[in-house]
């Protein structure tokens, strides 16, 4: 066991004055969504390029809502990737929908627009791609697919905060978007979302539909210069809605967001010079399209050919030498719930079962030290060496 203080996957980075905000909040006596939420949704408006964003309890909310918003209808068929976290695909369950996956690029891990078109029927209402780590997916491909077949595009953007696509902010254009604000995103409020939305009539009723489908907000019912209590529900919504106790923290973090996601890809490029090519990993950066990352996450593809060692031993080893790292992701079709309820197998994506038996993310967030970092670096050769 190293005697290093251990270095984690991700921390967030939090400063005082994002401490002093929540405790103004806190004091306030207004803790639930009020005017710190609308302040957030304007400062997230202006910073991605969009006219109305709305922010939910998290992405997977804001997946499961933009479903809804969007009119799709349930029993419909949506295709996305097996390799994502298990949110993307239950929002699609939650919604009363079908799950339909596609395998990936093998070079980018993102789903594969020729896999996409494989999978339409006349069942298929929509598509979400996932721009993992941060990587956006092959949006114009996607999205000419979208156009020809009819299709609604719902990108999960969760690992993507700050990130572009051939010079155009994710968020500032296309069909339907959804952040997350986990802590282990580029922008964290402790839990939360955001989903951003084009169309005036779909944006009403995702706003009806994340508070209990009530026609009016809280805020606007109690703030001072309303002074109108009375209410309708128009339909059963949900209960979605985020706290101004977790928009201070947004606030903050979003005026910081380029420094911090400018530190990651600091870190991805010197973790990419220390591995340039050493035949033990691929790095899945291959992209044949012009993108800027948000450097979420450090993926590698171990050479399990060339090394005696299991990509769960790696993992291990590394905690062993106080280092966290972790396996992103485990393919959603070999899971129990996915194989029973729809029929899938193993097999049945061959890139994604691939990725999932040799990927694991190295340690990457903002606060990390060139120190820290060489660490990780000089641990992981010497494990796959050995």
């Amino acid at each position: 066991m190293s005697g290093r203080e251990f270095i984690p996957l991700s921390i967030p980075s939090i400063d005082e004055e994002t401490i002093s905000e929540v405790c103004k909040v806190l004091r306030s006596g207004w803790l639930t969504t009020g005017a710190i939420t609308e302040r957030f949704e304007q400062d997230l408006a202006d910073y991605l390029g969009a006219s109305c964003v709305m922010t939910t309890t998290s992405g997977t909310a804001g997946i499961h809502l933009a479903i809804v918003a969007v009119g799709i209808e349930p029993e419909s068929e949506i295709i996305t990737t097996p390799f994502t976290f298990v949110a993307t695909a239950n929002a699609i369950v939650h919604a009363g929908c079908v799950p339909v996956f596609a395998d990936i690029d093998p070079n980018t891990l993102n789903i594969s627009p020729k896999a996409i078109e494989e999978k339409i029927t006349h069942k298929t209402k929509a598509i979400i791609p996932v721009h993992y780590a941060g990587v956006p997916a092959d949006i114009d491909d996607v999205y000419k697919i979208a156009q020809t077949y009819n299709l609604r595009v719902i990108e999960d953007c969760a690992h993507a905060f700050g990130a572009s696509y051939k010079n155009k902010r994710i968020g500032s254009f296309g069909d339907v978007q959804v952040f997350s604000f986990h802590p282990i995103k580029n922008i964290t409020t402790g839990e939360g979302g955001c989903v951003v939305l084009r169309n005036e009539q779909e944006q009403d009723l995702f706003a009806r539909m994340r508070f209990h489908g009530i026609n009016r907000s809280i805020w606007d019912r109690f703030k001072k210069q309303s002074g109108r209590l009375d209410y309708d529900v128009v339909c059963p919504g949900y209960k979605f809605n985020m706290s101004d106790i977790q928009s201070a923290i947004g606030i903050h973090q979003l005026k910081k967001v380029d420094e911090m996601n400018n530190r990651r890809r600091a870190l991805v490029a010197r973790y990419s010079s220390a591995f340039e090519n050493w035949n033990k990993i691929f790095i899945p950066d291959k992209a044949l399209y012009e993108y800027t990352r948000s450097g979420h996450l450090f993926p590698v593809i171990v050479n399990l050919e060339k090394i005696k060692l299991s990509r769960d031993e790696i993992i291990i080893a590394l905690k062993k030498r106080n280092i966290g790292s972790i396996a992103y992701y485990y393919p959603l079709h070999i899971f129990t719930y996915y194989r029973e309820k729809f029929g899938y197998a193993v097999n049945d994506f061959p890139e994604a079962e691939n990725a999932g038996a040799k990927v694991l993310c190295l340690p990457l967030y903002p606060d990390m030290t060139d120190d820290q970092q060489d660490f990780v670096i000089d641990a992981f050769r010497a494990i796959l060496e050995e």
